[in-house]
């Protein structure tokens, strides 16, 4: 039976595949339930160094959830809570991975596709890609985390806009309100994600890190003064990669980076 989502590890790069075609990657509970066991392994394989999620070759990165659950999801209270949770410890799951993690999409990219993308640390979109978040149209609300994660990248006007009209919208305007970093000509999404991690896999691994992790302190309300963020950013002077990078900057040589 073809595994509706899996794991390829090719270093530097992890990549979880979402690979249900027939359904254009639609995301079952089954496949939420998959993703947190996928996201350790790729933390912790010494030789990886960015985690990359796509949709394979489904034409679409993932089209919203499986219709065909609705009734079993949502047959009770309780059945509507442990789907959620199950989603959330997912996307909780990508958030938290302490390497850097980057969407690439190809086609649609609704629902809880835009929930799985937001939840990565950067997203790169081809031209052709379409969007939308539509909880609205279903008379639902979208959950607390995904709505922050939208929040954080897109600030609060943007962030009614999609939810209040729930409306479809293209790669090229969710570039401009900060939904995806980067844009790509159709189809080649995944070509530029890849390039654009190698660019990431090049540098100080430590440095990568200590700065996903800064960034994250900051957004959950550090100022700056704390003892975790004074000692991440002094801890960098001793980290193994520091002592050969300066050292190749006086040099004039390239690095040769260690941290794993």
């Amino acid at each position: 039976m073809t595994q509706s989502i899996r794991l390829d590890v090719t270093p530097p790069f992890a990549e979880i595949i979402l690979n249900k075609p027939e359904k254009r990657n639609a995301l079952s509970v089954d496949m939420w339930a998959a993703i947190p066991a996928l996201v350790t392994e790729a933390a912790q394989h010494p030789d990886v160094k960015i985690l990359l999620i796509h949709g394979g070759d489904a034409g679409a990165f993932a089209a919203g959830a499986d219709i065909s659950e609705f009734e079993q999801i949502y047959a009770t209270r309780e059945s509507a809570k442990a789907s959620g949770e199950t989603i959330a410890a997912a996307l909780d799951a990508v958030e938290a991975c302490p390497k850097p993690t980057m969407a690439a999409i190809d086609g649609a990219c609704v629902g809880g596709g835009v929930s799985l993308a937001m939840a990565c640390d950067l997203r790169v979109a081809s031209k052709g890609s379409k969007f939308g978040v539509t909880p609205g149209k279903l008379g639902l609300v979208y959950p607390a985390g995904d709505t922050r994660r939208l929040l954080q990248a897109i600030g609060p006007s943007a962030t009614k806009d999609i939810l209040f009209t729930g409306r479809i919208f293209p790669a090229e305007e969710a570039k401009d309100l900060g939904v995806i970093d980067r844009l790509a000509e159709a189809g080649g999404a995944l070509t530029v994600a890849r390039e654009f991690a190698q660019q990431i896999a090049s540098i100080s691994q430590w440095s990568t890190r200590a700065t996903k992790r800064m960034i994250k302190g900051l957004q959950g309300g550090w100022s700056g003064e704390e003892t975790e963020a004074a000692n991440l950013f002094l801890e960098g002077f001793s980290n193994e990669d520091f002592q050969d990078g300066y050292k190749a900057f006086l040099e004039k040589r390239p690095p040769k980076f260690t941290f794993k």
